[in-house]
């Protein structure tokens, strides 16, 4: 809403600058630039001599300007070099999230299930699945930890360099590596507690955030990818995945992403309005939760029980 409002300030702004007060700043533009031409000469003549008379009243050696120190200069390289590795995608940092799936994923397959056998012969419940799972989460917090440490030392060279941050960015300073971490975590838990995405909870978390709503949007999307994909290997190891839904939800899915991506690029390009991307964010997330309430309210007016046979039993 504050976005929303943001926006329409700035469109009645641009929308009370008449066309009677462009014209007539247009032409006090062009005075002034006939003006300005016929006092070049002058001012030149002016500067000129000006000039001589300081380089006569100067010692000999004196720098006109301020020498710029070695330290100085390497801040200055240094902010440049930061700025410059801003402006594209950090391979390394997509290197190291594919790296941290792909382990995941391995692991997950090879400890094997109730519903998939594992390939290296390990018996679910084992001393050796248990094993797995705990190297699993152990390599989890491992990265975390080590993102953590760059991204609060990336901080600190920022600060030390005088970086300039626009608006939707996220100061990834001690306390923020912390704590939106911690929340991401909550909002895993209670996704998979309830059978929603994980991005629909982290996409509201990052608008919360400040951050901008065109790279919430994009950053949820990119979550969704690794976070359902894990999720529905993880169905199939525990034969808890139905296959023709999975069939059906796949194809709606797509479908549907692909609408709404295409629709609302077009949208908020028309309106130039970002809060949109925002508002259907939020709508999202209003209508999973209607319907996840809705779902559970007809299941338990039914009766229905389901048998979820533990990890190592195949549910219905």
């Amino acid at each position: 809403l504050k976005m929303y409002k943001k926006e329409t300030e700035q469109f009645r702004k641009l929308q009370a600058e008449s066309e009677l007060t462009k014209l007539a700043r247009e032409d006090k533009d062009d005075d002034d630039e006939n003006n300005d031409d016929e006092g070049d000469v002058e001012k030149e003549e002016l500067l000129a001599k000006s000039n001589s008379q300081d380089a006569s009243k100067a010692a000999p050696g004196t720098p006109a300007l301020p020498v710029e120190t070695e330290a100085e200069r390497k801040i200055r390289e240094e902010l440049e070099q930061i700025y410059e590795e801003e402006r594209h995608v950090p391979l390394a940092s997509v290197m190291v999230l594919v790296t941290l799936f792909v382990v995941v994923l391995t692991i997950n397959l090879l400890k094997g299930g109730g519903g998939f056998p594992s390939p290296v012969g390990i018996q679910c419940g084992s001393r050796g699945f248990w094993t797995a799972n705990f190297i699993m989460l152990g390599w989890i917090l491992l990265i975390s930890i080590l993102v953590r440490v760059y991204l609060v030392k990336r901080y600190e060279q920022k600060e030390r360099c005088g970086y300039r941050y626009v608006e939707g960015d996220i100061k990834w300073d001690g306390r923020a590596t912390i704590v939106y971490p911690f929340l991401c975590c909550f909002a895993g838990f209670f996704a998979g507690m309830f059978g929603v995405g994980g991005g629909i909870v982290k996409g509201p978390l990052m608008l919360a955030m400040n951050v901008h709503p065109k790279t919430a949007s994009a950053s949820s999307a990119c979550m969704i990818l690794f976070t359902s994909f894990t999720a529905t290997t993880s169905f199939v190891v525990f034969g808890l995945l139905v296959e023709d839904y999975a069939v059906v939800g796949l194809l709606i899915g797509f479908v549907a992403t692909i609408a709404g991506q295409l629709g609302l690029a077009y949208l908020a390009k028309k309106a130039q309005r970002n809060s949109y991307i925002a508002f259907s964010i939020g709508g999202v997330v209003l209508l999973s939760s209607l319907l996840m309430t809705v779902q559970s309210l007809l299941s338990m007016a039914e009766g229905e029980k389901h048998h979820s046979g533990g990890i190592c039993g195949k549910g219905d």
